[in-house]
C-alpha cells in the first residue's frame, strides 16, 4: 500500500528519468494526471495517456530528453507530504530555482503553477518544485 500516492509519482518519473527510460507508467488518479498535464505545459515531459485495465487504471508518462543522455526534466520534488501540509498565500509564493523552475500548487480552482497562481492572485497547497 502506498501511502503517499504523488510522492510515489515524483520517485518514479524521477528513477526513470535517471535510467533514460522512455516511458513509465503509474496507477491512474485525477490530480496524477493533472500534474501530467502541467509537466507537459512546461516541457518536462512529451505526453502522457489515461490507459484503461479495468481495475483503476494506468497513467502512461512520456519522458523527454533534449540529447541522447541529457533529460528535459532536471529535478522533481515532493514538498507538501501527509504528516506536513505546506500553504502559501499568493504573494509568499516561492520561485522554484530563482524562477527558471515551476512550482505545482493546488488551489481551489484547481492545480496550477506558481505563474498562475500570482497571475490570478489565489494561494494554495504547495504539491512540489520541477526544474
Amino acid at each position: 500500500m502506498i501511502t503517499d500516492p504523488i510522492s510515489d509519482m515524483f520517485v518514479r518519473i524521477r528513477n526513470a528519468n535517471m535510467k533514460l527510460h522512455e516511458k513509465v507508467d503509474i496507477s491512474f488518479s485525477k490530480m496524477k494526471m493533472e500534474i501530467a498535464r502541467i509537466l507537459k505545459e512546461e516541457g518536462y515531459i512529451l505526453n502522457y495517456k489515461n490507459i484503461e485495465d479495468h481495475k483503476q487504471g494506468i497513467l502512461r508518462v512520456h519522458l523527454k530528453y533534449m540529447f541522447a543522455s541529457k533529460a528535459a526534466l532536471r529535478g522533481i520534488k515532493r514538498v507538501s507530504k501527509s504528516s506536513l501540509r505546506v500553504y502559501k498565500g499568493y504573494e509568499d509564493m516561492p520561485k522554484t530555482v530563482g524562477g527558471l523552475g515551476v512550482t505545482i500548487v493546488s488551489t481551489s480552482r484547481g492545480l496550477m503553477t506558481d505563474r498562475q497562481a500570482r497571475k490570478v492572485k489565489i494561494g494554495g497547497e504547495i504539491i512540489g518544485y520541477v526544474w
